[in-house]
């Protein structure tokens, strides 16, 4: 199989905000933005793999400014890791005010995805080629972040076959 690079697969999509996006204040819900993200970041996955692919989880989503009806939304998504059949996905959203032009970071997100075969079994997917000092360091710390996801993943684990094992921040064993 060979290589593709990050630009191969990233992409940008731009979505407005109309009423039926957002609540009664006029700012957009989470959920659809959250949306927005899971459908960039797969468009990503689906490029890279060239097959089917699935949410598998969302490292990390933080809100950082509000959207507001009538901004214009732009989903930014590029492939950060490449392991055997799955992918970490990062993802920018930013928020315009196309009056007056000015540009919001709103959220950013690590989402990871797993490539699917024709029978939803997991399947092996193309390497990265990293050509950039930014990808090569997206990369490295895409690296850190599957390293406790792995850790927190069998922690999890061990918790669910052994429940007094289980620690939760400020709440008892269950």
């Amino acid at each position: 199989m060979d290589p593709k690079t990050v630009s191969n697969s990233s992409v940008i999509m731009r979505h407005m905000v109309q009423p039926q996006d957002a609540n009664l204040a006029g700012i957009t819900h989470g959920g659809v933005v959250m949306k927005h993200i899971d459908d960039a970041a797969g468009v990503v996955a689906i490029k890279h793999t060239g097959c089917a692919v699935v949410t598998a989880s969302i490292d990390r989503l933080d809100f950082h400014n509000p959207v507001y009806i009538g901004n214009l939304l732009t989903i930014k998504a590029s492939i950060n890791l490449v392991g055997k059949t799955s992918m970490e996905i990062g993802v920018r959203v930013e928020a315009e005010d196309i009056v007056s032009g000015h540009v919001r970071h709103t959220a950013s997100a690590y989402l990871t995805f797993v490539a699917l075969d024709k029978n939803n079994k997991p399947t092996p997917i193309p390497p990265l080629k990293l050509v950039s000092k930014e990808e090569k360091r997206r990369n490295r710390e895409a690296e850190d972040r599957r390293k406790v996801r792995l850790e927190e993943k069998s922690k999890e684990k061990k918790c669910r076959k052994d429940p007094t094992q289980c620690s939760y921040a400020g709440h008892p064993s269950r």
